[in-house]
């Protein structure tokens, strides 16, 4: 299959999936994956996202490979309004490089990005879904208008001067990208365009999409395609991996990630935290309702039975329990004539 075959199919399957989206209140990180999301994280909000990666790269054609890892840090912080974030986006690489002639140790940033990104259009704002009194098959269907995406435009610029992993004349340039964002019920699907290194002899294209599925309100996983295109380099990037919420300014991540070529071949792995800081955050009442608040509200109402139930079912086997291990014995009559 060829490469461009590959993008086809993968972008025809990721439009085909059969989806379904959850809103809730808390942390929403970029993590485990490479998209980044159509919202901000809120205004007065911190939020850093970091992680670690093990790798190993190998070019069958060049014969050389690179074993090491990478630390990444991205710091977000919401300002101005709900729709605002600054972004410091930062990867730090170390590897043992060597080939048929050479063999040393590499360290230095392969990643340095200041940016913005700004929430355009919001489909729930100004929105409030009114239920048809009449039909109860038309409160039940599909509403087209879920196709309609949330919109971010981010703007940012790559500083790389005197780079081991980038060419000499590339210290500075730019990175422009439109982000979008569907809820689908338990499913959340983000696209992002974005065209990288602007203003140096390699730009590219890249279009990474990524579907998210939330399980129940700790665990949640995704499935991820990244296409690549320059005159230098094209690729195509798999990835998979679990996110678990430990509370609701806290999470974990583990992920993988492999390509679709071996000029080179790579593959990395790793494990990553979220946290963020919220005491100044005062909530603010947006306009419009949407369809993910009414989701919202029979997730809970869901999840509230399903922990009642849960609860019972305890209650009842530890009554049960208590009742084999000490079973209550009624005391014997006195002997006739005794007091």
């Amino acid at each position: 299959m060829s490469f461009k075959n590959f993008i086809y199919n993968a972008a025809f399957l990721a439009f085909c999936a059969s989806m379904h989206a959850q809103y809730t209140e808390e942390i929403n990180s970029n993590r485990p994956g490479q998209s980044q999301s159509a919202f901000a994280v809120g205004k007065t909000i911190i939020q850093a996202e970091a992680g670690l990666n093990g790798l190993y790269e190998k070019h069958d054609v060049l014969r050389n490979e690179a074993k090491g890892g990478t630390a990444d840090l991205q710091l977000r912080y919401g300002a101005f309004t709900e729709d605002l974030e600054f972004i410091a986006d930062m990867q730090y690489r170390v590897d043992n490089y060597q080939d048929m002639i050479y063999n040393y140790y590499r360290n230095d940033f392969t990643r340095l990005t200041l940016g913005a990104k700004y929430l355009v259009y919001d489909p729930d704002k100004y929105y409030t879904p009114k239920p048809n009194l009449k039909s109860w098959w038309a409160n039940r269907k599909f509403k087209w208008r879920k196709l309609i995406p949330a919109v971010a435009v981010y703007g940012g610029v790559n500083l790389l001067p005197n780079n081991t992993f980038s060419f000499p004349e590339d210290k500075v340039s730019f990175k422009p990208m439109i982000a979008l964002q569907h809820h689908f019920g338990a499913w959340v699907w983000v696209n992002n365009i974005l065209f990288d290194k602007v203003g140096t002899k390699y730009p590219s294209k890249v279009w990474i999409t990524t579907i998210t599925r939330g399980f129940n309100p700790h665990w949640s996983g995704f499935l991820e395609f990244q296409a690549i295109k320059s005159d230098y380099y094209a690729d195509g990037i798999m990835r998979a991996g679990a996110a678990y919420l430990a509370w609701e300014n806290l999470q974990f991540d583990a992920s993988i990630s492999t390509n679709v070529k071996n000029t080179p071949y790579i593959a990395y792995g790793g494990v990553g935290v979220s946290w963020r800081f919220t005491a100044d955050y005062k909530d603010v009442l947006l306009p419009g309702k949407g369809d993910r608040e009414d989701e919202m509200n029979k997730q809970k109402e869901k999840e509230k039975k399903e922990k009642d139930k849960r609860k019972k079912d305890r209650d009842k086997r530890r009554k049960a329990l208590q009742e084999t291990e000490f079973p209550t014995e009624t005391p014997a009559a006195p002997p006739a004539g005794e007091n």
